[in-house]
C-alpha cells in the first residue's frame, strides 16, 4: 500500500504570486492584435529613444546616419533580448519544479511567467525578420543563444535570478525611455517597449520571490561563491556587448560611408557605451534592484560587485554605482 503522504502547506508568499497570476491575466497580449497591427517597419523613424542610442553623442552624424545607427540598435536589441529571454525560461521552468508537489499558485505564476517569455522570444525573433527583409546586407549577429544559455545556467542558481531580476527591472527604464515626447520614434517600436514592460513588470516580482527564497537555502559560503559567479556573469555580458558593438559599429561605417579614423573609432566606442548602459547599467542604476541586492549581500560583497562593475560604468559616464551600503 502506498504510504499517504501530507498535503503540502501554501507557500509564504502565495498572496504575491497569486497577485501576479490576477495581472498576467488582465493585460494579457497578442503579438500580432495588439502589437503589430498589421505595421510593418518604416525606416523614416527611429527604433530605440536618444536615450537609450546614446546617439546625440556622436555629433558629427548627420540626421540620416544617426537614425540608421538607432535602426542597428533596434536590430541588435531585438537580438540581445530573444537571447536572454531563452536561458531565463530555462531557468524559470528549473525553479519551479519545487513547487510542482506543492504551492500550486505559485506553480502557475511561473508557468505563465515562462509562457510570456516564450511569446516574447517570439515577438523578437519575428521583429527581426521584418528588420532583417529591409535593411541592407552585411548586419550579423554573433552571440550564439544557445551557448550564452548554457554558459549561464551553469552558474548559480542565486547569480542567474539576480542577473534575470536585473534584465527585468531595466526593461522599466528602457520603457520610460521609449515615452518620452519624441516625435522622429517608431510607433511601432513604442508599442514593443510598451507590451514588453507590461509583463515584464511582473516578472521583475517573481525574480525577486525567487531569488529571495534561493538566498534563503544557502549558507554563508555559498553565498559568497553566488556572488562570485554573478560576477562572472556581469563579466560575460560584458564580453558579449564588446563582441556585438564591434561587429555593429563595423556595419554601421561600412554603409554610411567611409569617414577619418578618429570618427569611426569614436562611433565604435559610442556603440558599446550605449550597449553596456542599455544592458547593465540601467538596471544597476534602477533603485529598486540596488535595494534588493543590498538586502541579499555583505558590505564586502558589495564592494566586490562595485569594483567588477567600476570600469563598466566608468566607459559610459559620470554615472553613480547605486547600491546601499
Amino acid at each position: 500500500m502506498l504510504a499517504m503522504q501530507s498535503t503540502p502547506q501554501p507557500h509564504v508568499q502565495s498572496a504575491r504570486y497569486a497577485k501576479c497570476i490576477a495581472v498576467s491575466k488582465r493585460i494579457r497580449w497578442d503579438i500580432d492584435r495588439d502589437v503589430f497591427r498589421g505595421r510593418e517597419f518604416d525606416f523614416d523613424w527611429k527604433f530605440l529613444p536618444d536615450g537609450l542610442s546614446r546617439v546625440k553623442e556622436l555629433a558629427f552624424l548627420n540626421p540620416v546616419e544617426m537614425r540608421f545607427l538607432s535602426q542597428i540598435q533596434g536590430r541588435s536589441y531585438a537580438n540581445i533580448f530573444g537571447l536572454v529571454e531563452r536561458f531565463i525560461g530555462a531557468k524559470t521552468l528549473e525553479v519551479s519544479k519545487d513547487y510542482w508537489l506543492g504551492d500550486q499558485i505559485a506553480l502557475e505564476a511561473l508557468v505563465r511567467f515562462t509562457d510570456e517569455e516564450f511569446k516574447h522570444q517570439e515577438l523578437f525573433r519575428r521583429l527581426e525578420a521584418m528588420m532583417a527583409a529591409q535593411m541592407p546586407a552585411g548586419y550579423a549577429f554573433l552571440p550564439e543563444p544557445n551557448g550564452v544559455a548554457n554558459t549561464v545556467l551553469g552558474k548559480s542558481t542565486w547569480s542567474v535570478l539576480g542577473l534575470t531580476c536585473l534584465i527585468e527591472l531595466f526593461t522599466q527604464a528602457h520603457y520610460r525611455a521609449s515615452i518620452e515626447p519624441d516625435g522622429k520614434l517608431s510607433e511601432l517600436w513604442k508599442d514593443v517597449f510598451l507590451f514588453h514592460w507590461r509583463e515584464e513588470a511582473q516578472h521583475a516580482i517573481l525574480d525577486e520571490l525567487e531569488w529571495r527564497r534561493e538566498h534563503a537555502k544557502l549558507d554563508a559560503a555559498a553565498r559568497d561563491r553566488a556572488v562570485d559567479d554573478l560576477i562572472a556573469l556581469a563579466d560575460a555580458v560584458d564580453g558579449l556587448l564588446q563582441m556585438q558593438a564591434k561587429s555593429d559599429a563595423e556595419y554601421f561605417s561600412a554603409i554610411a560611408g567611409m569617414r577619418p579614423a578618429q570618427e569611426v573609432e569614436r562611433t565604435r566606442e559610442a556603440f558599446l557605451a550605449a550597449y553596456r548602459w542599455q544592458y547593465i547599467v540601467s538596471g544597476v542604476q534602477e533603485p529598486r534592484f540596488g535595494a534588493i541586492l543590498a538586502s541579499l549581500t555583505t558590505v564586502a560583497q558589495r564592494e566586490r560587485i562595485g569594483a567588477a562593475l567600476t570600469p563598466i560604468i566608468a566607459s559610459v559616464g559620470s554615472i553613480e554605482l547605486r547600491m546601499a551600503a
